[in-house]
């Protein structure tokens, strides 16, 4: 089970807003911006809220 990925914040030659997940030994891993990365961490539910859901039903 994956634990909560720290994500550092960069800014891109273009001024565009970048978060940056490195790996254990410090190397960048993953890069995205930060729209992109906002937008899905919108779209997908907290443990929490899946659990409310699936009380209700």
């Amino acid at each position: 089970m994956a634990g909560k990925v720290r994500r550092t914040t960069h800014r891109s030659v273009a001024g565009k807003k970048l978060y940056a997940v490195r790996d254990a030994k410090g190397r960048f891993k993953d890069i995205q911006t930060y729209e992109r990365a906002h937008g899905m961490d919108l779209k997908r539910k907290s443990r929490g809220e899946r659990a409310k859901a699936a009380k209700k039903r």
